[in-house]
């Protein structure tokens, strides 16, 4: 867990503070994309893509408030 808070704190004393904040928003958008496709277009269980629009809501929208 310090790993994770050091890399946070790397990110946000670096230049790249919104670079990173547009590719978690960027990550979010394709898993939300993609697991719509994959329940409109597949036949496959439900489980899998409300995995990807649950995962990413909070990586799409959550990046502009922190």
């Amino acid at each position: 867990m310090d790993e994770v808070l050091e890399l946070a704190d790397v990110v946000a004393d670096s230049e790249l503070e919104g670079l990173f904040v547009w590719l978690l928003r960027l990550v979010g958008l394709l898993a939300i994309l993609g697991g719509l496709g994959l329940w409109l277009l597949t036949d496959i269980t439900l489980v899998v893509p409300l995995a990807l629009l649950v995962g990413g809501s909070p990586c799409w929208s959550f990046p502009g408030y922190v």
